[in-house]
């Protein structure tokens, strides 16, 4: 504590302390600081200890009244946050300087070195130092609480699709975590045939809504169900519901599209299979390899159904092939697909090996197939198909056979597997043998497809030893190290040691 006056010239003399008597330099209260500073406390009335309340959750401070900010140790942010909690007790002082003190990050104490100004007895001046230490008390924000709670929402989001397969759920996990739009959801449920979001807010759920319609072909509706009403403020509360509705149509589903609907897409056959499902729906013809793309709006306007469930198709052996070339198109033809090639193959099913029964088929997967190869396709000549356009088709233009995919070796495929996806914590009783044959399914589609796996995020196993060649020995895809992200781990970074302390 001192005083602030003007500086002595050598006229001025010294005067005694009206209390204790001692010389001191003249000065309007005719007190020594010592004698001033036990009369005088301009410090009265500011509290030296200030409860500050902290969500450890989302690592943010309050400030009052419900605002929530984040603020590092020492920073000019927390600063001021500090000096508007002593705002209202420092209205007769002037304060000037502030900073703070070190204490150790984890004491839940802030120490705040303040000086004042305050004009005392007789017009002086008087400056004095003290600190100030804030307590760090928990407090759950009202964003965690929701979180926290998983029960409270403003909004959901249903996604649906009417399939026996996954393929484009999983599909979408993938594009929602590279997106990282599953943060601000309160609860992700998944149950038969979709999965739910939970949002907190509407603006967060529409964001959702408008990235499903520009990645994956579907349509939307939207409903709100009142929960309360203020008749003084005239304001409304309500809960709102996105209805999301996937196409029903996944990759290597084999469809038949209306004679309108194919003859718009440039002449191409009534009989395609779905080369992949992204925002929108690639059709290839396997009689002519000619393509097209389907969007939400078309198909919802021109729909069709998938005619054959992954159950049931069987398991064919390539026993003859022939490419074709010089293909011609027909007048008003699409374009025509250059990854794949026209062959003409006559293949046996693996379960009538003893018979001599085959079938002659044309298929785009003659760049695949040899003599011995072993296939998955449908066979039309020997099931009972109920579908509009399919029975209103000429017999002669229906294949017997469909080729889909080529099969490999699984078992060896998943060994030699050194990469992985991540996956987004939602609630689910379990995953059913089924659920985890359509996983592989769609890791293999990954592998198989690159043009499918470029928006996807793949990292590296760590604990699988890495793969120098892109194929292996049965000719399987395989998908290349440069393909592959780091995952993030915490004892890479820091050691065993290290990562207990971060995960405690």
């Amino acid at each position: 504590m001192e005083y602030m006056q003007a500086p002595a010239t050598s006229s001025q003399g010294n005067i005694l302390c009206c209390t204790c008597g001692i010389p001191i330099p003249p000065n309007p209260a005719n007190m020594c600081v010592s004698c001033l500073r036990t009369t005088v406390d301009i410090s009265e009335g500011i509290p030296k200890q200030v409860n500050l309340n902290f969500c450890k959750q989302c690592e943010r401070y309050l400030q009052p009244p419900a605002s929530w900010v984040q603020c590092a140790l020492e920073s000019r942010e927390l600063l001021a946050l500090c000096l508007k909690k002593l705002k209202g007790n420092m209205t007769k002082v002037r304060l000037i300087d502030a900073g703070f003190l070190w204490t150790e990050p984890h004491s839940k104490r802030i120490k705040l070195k303040v000086t004042i100004q305050k004009e005392v007895m007789n017009g002086a001046i008087l400056q004095q130092v003290f600190v100030v230490e804030f307590v760090i008390q928990g407090q759950m924000c009202d964003d965690c609480h929701r979180v926290e709670a998983k029960d409270f929402w403003n909004s959901v989001v249903q996604v649906r699709q009417k399939t026996s397969h996954k393929k484009t759920f999983y599909y979408l996990e993938q594009l929602i975590l590279k997106h990282k739009l599953h943060q601000n959801a309160l609860n992700i449920k998944e149950i038969h045939e979709g999965i739910d979001f939970y949002y907190a807010t509407k603006q967060h759920a529409q964001k959702m809504v408008d990235f499903l319609q520009c990645t994956v072909p579907c349509r939307s509706k939207t409903s709100q169900r009142l929960i309360s009403h203020d008749i003084h403020s005239n304001t409304f509360n309500y809960k709102s519901t996105y209805s999301i509705e996937i196409v029903p149509v996944c990759k290597d589903n084999v469809v038949c599209l209306s004679p309108r609907l194919a003859q718009s897409l440039g002449n191409m056959g009534q009989v395609c299979v779905c080369a992949r499902v992204t925002s929108t729906i690639h059709l290839i013809d396997p009689n002519t390899l000619q393509t097209a793309e389907v969007d939400g709006g078309t198909y919802w306007r021109n729909p069709f159904n998938s005619l054959v469930s992954p159950r049931q198709l069987e398991e064919f052996i390539v026993m003859d092939t022939d490419i074709i070339r010089n293909q011609k198109l027909g007048a008003g033809a699409g374009i025509r697909s250059n990854k794949h090639t026209l062959a003409e193959v006559w293949v046996q099913k693996t379960s009538e090996m003893d018979t001599a029964q085959q079938y002659h088929c044309r298929t785009h997967l003659g760049h695949l197939l040899n003599i011995g190869d072993l296939v998955q396709g449908f066979d039309f000549a020997n099931s009972n198909v109920n579908d509009e356009f399919l029975n209103k088709m000429n017999q002669s233009h229906i294949p017997d056979v469909v080729l889909i995919k080529k099969s490999y070796n699984r078992s060896k495929r998943v060994k030699r597997r050194n990469w992985k996806l991540k996956e987004m914590d939602k609630d689910r009783e379990g995953m059913a043998p089924e659920d985890e044959r359509q996983y592989q399914d769609f890791l293999e589609d990954l592998e198989e497809d690159e043009a499918l796996r470029k928006n996807v995020n793949i990292f590296r196993d760590a604990s699988k030893i890495p793969v120098e060649s892109d194929t292996d020995d049965e000719g399987a895809p395989r998908i290349s190290l440069m393909e592959m992200l780091e995952d993030l781990s915490l004892t890479d970074a820091t050691g065993g040691e290290g990562a207990d302390m971060l995960t405690e």
